[in-house]
């Protein structure tokens, strides 16, 4: 009995540990708030992508596509945005590595992306954003660290 109560101990630690090795919408990146005619012109920074967080095991359910990945803990960014009504967003990243895209939503979505903006790099479009918080972690597909830059655009629809 003790056994059984040893490694049933030691197989809940391993679950809670698997749990807080992944992305965080509970925490906060750099914060921002934008509208949809701010983002009309296209708004780009500058930051490092990769993390040492795998998500895969998360239990993530994306919206789009499916994938691995390494990001941070925290989102490198939570964005604030109103106004979406009338528009489209694009999120765009070029990087000197081979970059993901992870995003969710103030909805509680999932969206990922690997290789849609080309040269390895990711980028994902949302058709019908709703206002509200929005984390975005910016990674790479193999845990490697690199200098990239992530780009938001609006379109009317």
């Amino acid at each position: 009995m003790i056994i059984r109560s040893a490694i049933l101990s030691i197989g809940l630690a391993m679950i809670a540990g698997a749990a807080s090795a992944c992305p965080n919408y509970n925490l906060y990146g750099d914060t921002y708030e934008l509208n949809g005619a701010d983002l009309y012109n296209p708004q780009s920074v500058s930051l490092q992508a990769g993390g040492n967080r795998s998500i895969t095991g998360c239990g993530i359910r994306f919206g789009s596509d499916r994938g691995r990945g390494y990001v941070t803990e925290a989102p490198d960014f939570s964005i604030r945005l109103s106004g979406m009504q009338r528009y489209s967003i694009s999120f765009s990243v070029r990087s000197q590595c081979d970059s993901i895209l992870l995003i969710n939503t103030g909805a509680a979505n999932w969206y990922y992306d690997d290789d849609d903006n080309g040269n390895y790099d990711a980028k994902i479009t949302l058709t019908r954003p709703s206002n509200g918080w929005m984390d975005i972690w910016v990674g790479t597909h193999d845990g490697s660290v690199c200098d990239a830059t992530l780009t938001l655009e609006t379109f009317y629809r």
